[in-house]
């Protein structure tokens, strides 16, 4: 295996604009805080992505019957200190490069890459993209604008693929007081994962739950994290989609140490209407779910229960992960009406004298969707296995590998489809400074 570092030097120069970017800004960068408490780490990440949809003919109407592409990616993220004084300031970068390894026409398009201008069945040789984030901090609350990474109940950015998709805005953090976290933010645009473009705000439309292409101005989040005591955190957000959606979570962590291992719950629950001039039509949903687990040694067992009420599914916006407790690597279970339930099992291999090695399994079901156009009952299934091993000493020592393997299942063909689906991403976590 070549080491990702020797990949990286070979590349060609012109590839490496928005990364070089980035250098210069921390190169040129005065300010002593600014600097004495800055970072800079690097990821190369390689990623081989097979996934097949089981009809057995290109020519099916919704598709190709496969995406079987591999790419190399790069992701430089450069954090400063902020400067001395009752106010700081700052200033963050994201350089990000995506690289084809390996792709034809008839497999592409599996969100790795993006697709040519001439020929959408194609892929680009090379994609880049960068942001810039100002940042202000005054005591315990901090103020960013510029390309964010937002991982919050109710906007959890996606890194599924080569590259994570970044999103445009203001966020406000604070903990002024004591065990309790503020936030608000507004975001005004987003840059898909395997795209170089910004663009508007849009709702998600998988298996076509809602009118695609609805975009929206901008999207306004605010939340409060009240940690209870050591063992019990308590959460409410609150998010608006203008004049699509808006939606409310309430949740609950909680962990207590039972006999000789540890008792966890988390509980989701999210009421989702329309909102304004209801550009996607009729929104109304509330989904509730529970995931209960108890660990001992390496091993850990978890159940799990999700239930979408009201007429339609869960709402959320394109490029973000749904915060539900049965989404899962292809599937979401957030269909109108659907009731879902999960079994998981995890397993550190570190209990048995193995650092590094973890494996994990669940399978989830659901049913009692109902689909549009439809009287049948809908269901479905997905079962995943997940083994990754980080390498703990020697030449490749932090080098990460990663297998992921998936299957779904389901009866109403019209709109999704049965997959097949093997991930394996290897990547490399430089610490630069």
């Amino acid at each position: 295996m070549v080491h990702p570092l020797t990949v990286l030097a070979q590349s060609r120069v012109s590839r490496w604009g928005a990364l070089a970017v980035c250098a210069g800004f921390a190169a040129q960068s005065q300010a002593g805080g600014f600097i004495e408490d800055s970072s800079a780490k690097l990821e190369a990440r390689t990623v081989y992505f097979n996934r097949d949809f089981r009809d057995g003919s290109s020519s099916n109407p919704q598709g190709a019957s496969k995406r079987d592409e591999t790419a190399q990616g790069f992701i430089l993220n450069l954090q400063s200190g902020y400067t001395e004084g009752t106010v700081g300031f700052g200033l963050d970068a994201l350089g990000m490069l995506g690289l084809k390894l390996d792709s034809s026409p008839a497999d592409s398009n599996s969100g790795l890459l993006p697709s040519t201008d001439n020929d959408p069945r194609r892929s680009k040789d090379q994609y880049a993209k960068f942001g810039l984030t100002a940042k202000m901090r005054v005591s315990q609350t901090v103020l960013k604008y510029g390309a964010l990474l937002p991982d919050l109940p109710l906007l959890k950015y996606n890194d599924g693929r080569l590259l994570p998709n970044m999103f445009n805005g203001a966020m406000l953090v604070s903990q002024e007081i004591k065990d309790l976290k503020f936030m608000a933010s507004r975001l005004d645009r987003y840059t898909a994962r395997d795209s170089t473009d910004s663009q508007d705000l849009r709702l998600n439309c998988k298996n076509k739950r809602y009118a695609c292409n609805m975009t929206a101005d901008h999207f306004t989040m605010y939340g409060l994290d009240y940690k209870v005591n050591e063992r019990l955190t308590a959460q409410y957000h609150y998010a608006e989609l203008q004049d699509i959606y808006r939606q409310q979570f309430v949740g609950l962590l909680a962990s207590q140490p039972v006999g000789p291992g540890v008792f966890s719950a988390d509980v989701r629950l999210l009421k989702s209407d329309d909102a304004g001039s209801a550009k996607a039509s009729t929104i109304d949903n509330r989904a509730l779910g529970a995931m209960l687990g108890y660990s001992v040694g390496g091993h850990k067992v978890s159940a799990g229960w999700q239930r979408m009420n009201g007429e339609t599914s869960m709402p959320y916006l394109d490029g973000s992960n749904p915060y539900l407790v049965n989404y899962l690597q292809v599937n979401d279970f957030a269909n109108a009406q659907e009731r879902s339930w999960q079994l998981r099992y995890d397993y550190d291999f570190k209990a048995i004298g193995i650092d590094g090695l973890s494996f994990l399994t669940r399978y989830v079901n659901g049913d009692h969707i109902k689909v549009l156009g439809s009287t049948e009952e809908g269901k479905e299934w997905e079962r995943d296995s997940e083994l990754k091993y980080i390498v703990q000493s020697g030449t490749f020592k932090d080098v990460s590998l990663r297998l992921r393997n998936a299957t779904y299942r389901t009866n109403y063909a019209q709109f999704a489809r049965d997959v097949d689906e093997t991930r394996l991403i290897v990547s490399y976590n430089l610490s630069i400074w």
